[in-house]
């Protein structure tokens, strides 16, 4: 199965969180999935770390890159169709990162790993 990482549930499972759900916790440690991440995720940690919205994730901030090839995770990086999918999707949802994950999903046909029901508006497969 290839499953999209919401941010938050690649940084619960970079941190050991509780939060990520069992079945989500089994599913990324499952070998036979392919996990990805997307350009968009890095993009959100650097920026709400440099907020300091996400004080916890300082370390990640400075190399997503390398946090996510050394969990074994594939990088999905972001494509002119994926950007105008994502400024197209209806909907009030007004996350530019969400809506960026919610249109790879859809156009490269992966399921996202995520706890956000906000996602169940879209049309997407959502795993939790």
């Amino acid at each position: 199965m290839r499953l999209l990482l919401d941010t938050h549930a690649l940084l619960w499972w970079l941190d050991g969180d509780r939060q990520l759900s069992p079945k989500a916790r089994r599913a990324i440690a499952d070998q036979s999935n392919t996990i990805l991440v997307s350009a968009a995720s890095a993009w959100e940690i650097a920026t709400k770390a440099r907020l300091g919205k996400v004080p916890g994730a300082a370390d990640v901030a400075a190399d997503v890159a390398a946090c996510v090839a050394g969990q074994g995770f594939l990088p999905i990086d972001i494509t002119m169709l994926h950007a105008q999918r994502a400024g197209r999707l209806p909907g009030e949802h007004r996350d530019p990162f969400d809506r960026m994950l919610i249109a790879q999903s859809q156009m490269e046909d992966i399921a996202i790993l995520s706890d956000d029901e906000a996602f169940d508006k879209f049309d997407v497969r959502r795993f939790w």
